[in-house]
């Protein structure tokens, strides 16, 4: 589904992404790991058109990446929820229906889930940290994208919050959406990935299905693994 080829980002003398290539199978969950700075986030960034690389190319089902309305089939759950703070739960919610001019054939399981008709009447500055997240989910499922971006989606979840939401990456998975994930949490990524991405310095340092590396490196847990694979690759 998505095909990245020799990608380049700068920021004054800070490479971020170093001729980056990279495919993502339809239909699975991938998950983009790496150290802080690896440019994991750029890439995220790139692909859904909120930063500009400096070259390459990017395809999605064979589509350049340009223009705004290649979007329409995208979730995008970003790490930090940013919303109007002075609109209700209830306006953000008819606020991106309108501007995604789709008010029918919505996925609300999430909003049910999350019991968030409770918050509806709320505005988004007083919510907790959790209940944003909640409706972040919310919104990145609602109109039933055949790609989703999840960038620390269970970050602020209490246990239950974050069950549905992994319940619900399951299911999404299962029906054939393709989803990249980015998540600090290695048993989450266990959990949800079909394949992880390590990037490194700008470029993917390995690419590898879970099953196969712990496969490969005879760990029992994607932590483990991770670390073995990383001081083989120094050594």
């Amino acid at each position: 589904m998505i095909r990245v080829e020799k990608l380049k980002k700068r920021y004054g003398r800070l490479e971020v992404l170093r001729e980056l290539d990279l495919e993502i199978e339809t239909g699975k969950v991938t998950a983009i790991l790496g150290p802080n700075g690896a440019g994991k986030t750029t890439l995220i960034k790139s692909l859904l058109g909120l930063v500009r690389p400096d070259g390459g190319e990017m395809t999605i089902d064979g589509k350049r990446v340009e223009g705004s309305e290649y979007r329409r089939e995208i979730g995008y759950m970003p790490q930090a929820a940013r919303y109007p703070e002075n609109l209700t739960v209830e306006e953000i919610l008819h606020m991106i229906k309108d501007l995604r001019e789709r008010f029918d054939d919505l996925d609300e399981e999430l909003i049910a889930l999350f019991d968030l008709e409770e918050q509806f009447e709320k505005p988004f500055k007083t919510l907790s940290g959790g209940n944003r997240q909640r409706v972040s989910a919310a919104l990145a499922f609602l109109f039933r994208p055949r790609l989703l971006f999840l960038d620390e989606p269970t970050a602020g979840l209490d246990p239950l919050g974050s069950s549905y939401l992994k319940d619900k990456i399951l299911k999404e998975r299962a029906a054939g959406t393709t989803i990249v994930l980015t998540s600090h949490v290695m048993s989450e990524v266990e959990e949800l990935a079909d394949t992880v991405v390590y990037m490194l310095e700008g470029k993917v340092y390995f690419e590898s299905s879970v099953a196969d590396l712990l496969a490969e490196t005879g760990e029992g847990t994607l932590e483990r693994a991770l670390a073995r694979k990383m001081l083989r690759s120094a050594a």
